[in-house]
Order: C-alpha cells, then sequence, then structure tokens
C-alpha cells in the first residue's frame, strides 16, 4: 500500500472515529444500542478474518463442546456484545457517576480493598472482556483518584490522541506502551512504588517477554510484566474479568495471586501469570460471549476456514 493511500485510510479511520463519538452521544441510548447490536450481527455474518479468528476462540473457550450451529448463534452474540462495547464507550463520557455506581456490581472488591488498606499498590489484571472503560470509571470514583495504565500507539497519532483524550476524560492516567519520554514499565513502578493503582490488559503478549501458561486448556503467552512489576514494588497482583449485565456491568475480581517467595524469579513470574490465565479461565468460561478476542491466541488455533468452506465440509460429514 502506497503511502499516500495509507495516510488516507488512516484520515479517514480518526474521522469516522471522531463522527462516531459526536453522533453516538447524540442518539436516545435505546436507539444507539439496538443500532450497534444490528452492527455487530451484520458484522458476524460477514464472517472477516477477525470473526473466524473470534469464532475459532470461542470453540476453545467452551471446550469443543458446541454444535457448529450453536457456535454461530454464541459468534453473533459476542459480537453483538463488542458493539455494545464500542456503543458505550462513545457515550461513556456523558454517563454521570451515579449511573455508573448504581449499575456496576464488584464480587470479591474485598480483595483490592484489602492490599489498599495495608498500603500496597495494585495491579489489576484484565482480559479483553465486556467493557473494561465503565469499570475504569467506576473505579476512579471508588479510589477516589486516578489509576494508571498503558495504551498501545495506534496510528494515526491523531487517532491515539483521541483515545488518549477520552480516557483521560474518564479519569485514566495513561501512558503509551512505546514512544513516551520514559519506558512505561519504569513509569508504572514508581507509580506502584507509591501505593498506586495499575489496570492491564494481559490476555495477548503482542511483544517479547511473554511466559508460557496453560489458557483454557491449550499452551499460550502472557505478557510478564504484570508480575514482574508486582514483584518489584511489591504490589498485589489482582485478575479481573469484565463481563456486560442487561442493565450495566459485572467485574468479577480474583484473589490476589502471589508472586514474591522463595524460588527462582523467573518461576515465580510464569507460576504468577499462571494463576491470572486460570482465573481468566474459570470466568470467561461463565460468559464467553463478553470476551472480545478477535486476534490469535494459540498458536495452533488459527481463523476457522470461511463458512462456505465450512458448510461444505460439513456437507461431505454427512455424505
Amino acid at each position: 500500500m502506497s503511502g499516500a493511500r495509507e495516510r488516507l485510510l488512516a484520515g479517514l479511520t480518526d474521522a469516522g472515529y471522531g463522527a462516531g463519538w459526536r453522533v453516538v452521544r447524540m442518539l436516545p441510548e435505546p436507539w444507539a444500542r439496538g443500532a450497534f447490536d444490528r452492527a455487530g450481527r451484520w458484522a458476524a455474518g460477514r464472517d472477516g478474518k477477525g470473526v473466524r479468528q473470534l469464532r475459532a476462540n470461542l470453540r476453545v473457550a467452551t471446550g469443543g463442546t458446541l454444535s457448529e450451529s450453536d457456535l454461530d448463534e454464541l459468534t453473533g452474540r459476542a459480537m453483538s456484545s463488542y458493539a455494545r462495547y464500542w456503543q458505550e464507550a462513545f457515550r461513556l463520557p456523558t454517563l454521570t457517576a451515579d449511573r455508573i455506581r448504581r449499575d456496576s456490581v464488584l464480587p470479591g472488591i474485598e480483595h483490592i480493598a484489602r492490599a489498599r488498606a495495608e498500603g500496597r499498590g495494585v495491579i489489576v489484571a484484565l482480559p479483553h472482556s465486556g467493557n473494561w472503560d465503565a469499570a475504569g470509571a467506576w473505579f476512579v470514583d471508588w479510589l477516589g483518584g486516578p489509576f494508571m495504565t498503558v495504551a498501545e500507539r495506534l496510528r494515526p497519532e491523531s487517532l491515539y490522541r483521541r483515545f488518549l483524550e477520552y480516557r483521560e476524560t474518564l479519569g485514566f492516567r495513561v501512558v503509551p506502551l512505546t514512544g513516551g519520554e520514559r519506558p512505561s514499565s519504569e513509569v508504572l513502578r514508581d507509580w506502584l512504588a507509591d501505593a498506586g493503582v495499575a489496570c492491564l490488559l494481559v490476555d495477548r503478549n503482542l511483544g517479547a517477554g511473554g511466559v508460557p501458561v496453560s489458557f483454557f486448556g491449550r499452551p499460550a503467552t502472557m505478557p510478564s510484566g504484570a508480575a514482574l512489576l508486582a514483584e518489584r514494588t511489591g504490589a498485589a497482583l489482582v485478575p479481573a474479568v469484565c463481563q456486560f449485565t442487561p442493565s450495566g456491568w459485572r467485574v468479577c475480581v480474583h484473589p490476589e495471586v502471589p508472586v514474591q517467595g522463595p524460588g527462582r524469579l523467573k518461576d515465580r513470574v510464569a507460576a504468577a501469570m499462571q494463576g491470572v490465565a486460570d482465573a481468566f479461565t474459570a470466568t470467561i468460561a461463565t460468559q464467553p460471549e463478553d470476551w472480545h478476542m478477535l486476534g490469535r491466541i494459540w498458536a495452533d488455533v488459527p481463523p476457522d476456514p470461511p463458512a462456505a468452506q465450512r458448510a461444505g465440509a460439513s456437507r461431505e460429514v454427512r455424505v
């Protein structure tokens, strides 16, 4: 793709997100939700590569127990859930703190409260599930101040700035994964050492430094940074999984995963991230449609074939 075309597409992408933030906020909430639900179902029907990867991931997350038609239905619900995330993202800055408090439930929040009472930092390890931005808005209100998170540097820069400003309006303190004045790991380390709270998405490893884990019974890799930061700062490493409820949001908070102790650092970090993977597995399985993972997690789980090929294979089996 030529540089000019890349710049054009990047500009159109940024403009599209900008229009979304403006227009969706103006729509009555039931209209916006209905429109995005239909858009999610439409995207599922288009059967693009991301949808087919999501379908393959959901097959693993459900233990391979679903029929092909049931898996199709679950994938449709998952894309509807993903569309709900975007609808809410566009509207979230207009929602009041009272609304977010009223419609949020956080079973297990005492695990975070305990570490805070001990004067320790907290690392909340999250998967790409539910609406983590809505959970973050609740969390800022509960903490009485910001928490820190890391953002991948999107292209174009204007789009990255748009998402940065959006999350900062919610009260997040955001540092870029790359390209910042200081490495994000150093900024996080100082923040946590001062008893700060950080929220990190860790169900997909995007760079070097990952550790092997068993995730839904299959070999996968998760980033080790959350566990390393917990070991170096004494912060509590707490897994949590966001889910949707019919009218709001749920965040299932798990007990702290230990990192510090005897043994080699490498082994303790790997064991801690396995504990995070186990917590994710247990909760995602209860509501897999809210796990918005359209990227590849397992080396041996590529995207499913297109729908036409799946149908042909099914006919051959029946014959």
